[in-house]
């Protein structure tokens, strides 16, 4: 096998009063068994107390603490971050979620040693409830996506992306209360890219009562307005969008409640 070297990866981490998580996310990225990352942490004027458990970490040069003075959003968090990104390769996690010890280096490896731009992996889900988390089915996705695939089927989750920088020049989180993640997606795939899986699962995301993306009804009625608006579908292709996207859902996660 022909050798090559693994690049340094910035991890995009956006937070906002996540204090009750943080720990166990950063943690995640320090615990790696690949040591060439940089975290960008930008936290958006957090009122809990993610402020002090960051200052824990002000002293690991491989981290970067952003601190706003307002609300901007996770768009504007991210945005920014990614401004502040020095290398050619972007990791994205949620501040309520964690990573497998092994994600950067089995992922990196897949990447390089196949040329790909943009990866993402299966994860398991947590339902959290009442303070308790139970551990709930992994995924088993798809092994690739492209535009036309994603938007009857949005399983990529944001905390199991890596892209190469390049892809995504031009390409910004759009300013939404919801769904902006999906829409970035849309964006980078719509330039004829290939999302590839790395078929092993690398990352844990947590659902929870409060989440953003726990109100069913209401995301599905946002994503209507934004395929009709950033991705320009037709009546047809939206319902479609929207029938296909709730289904998978739906048999994604099989949540108990």
């Amino acid at each position: 096998m022909k050798n090559f070297s693994l690049p340094v990866v910035d991890v995009v981490i956006p937070n906002y009063n996540k204090g009750k998580y943080l720990k166990s996310c950063l943690d995640s990225v320090l615990k790696q068994s690949y040591k060439k990352w940089k975290i960008i942490i930008v936290d958006d004027n957090s009122s809990d107390s993610s402020t002090n458990i960051l200052k824990k970490y002000n002293k690991n040069k491989k981290i970067k603490i952003i601190y706003l003075k307002k609300n901007k959003g996770p768009s504007f968090c991210r945005n920014l971050a990614i401004k502040n990104s020095k290398n050619s390769y972007i990791a994205f996690l949620d501040s309520d979620d964690t990573w497998k010890y092994n994600k950067l280096y089995e992922q990196l490896t897949y990447m390089v040693r196949n040329k790909y731009n943009f990866t993402y992996s299966d994860y398991c889900t947590y339902y959290e409830r009442d303070k308790k988390i139970l551990k709930k089915n992994c995924t088993n996705l798809k092994n690739s996506f492209n535009y036309e695939e994603f938007i009857i089927n949005s399983s990529i989750n944001s905390s199991t992306m890596i892209l190469k920088k390049k892809i995504i020049k031009g390409i910004k989180f759009k300013k939404l209360s919801l769904l902006e993640d999906y829409i970035f997606k849309c964006q980078i795939l719509k330039r004829k890219y290939t999302a590839k899986k790395i078929n092993q699962v690398l990352a844990y995301y947590r659902v929870y009562e409060d989440n953003r993306s726990n109100n069913k009804f209401n995301n599905l009625l946002f994503l209507w307005r934004v395929n009709k608006k950033h991705n320009k579908l037709n009546f047809l292709r939206n319902l479609k969008s929207l029938i296909s996207i709730s289904f998978n859902s739906i048999k994604k996660y099989h949540l108990q409640k």
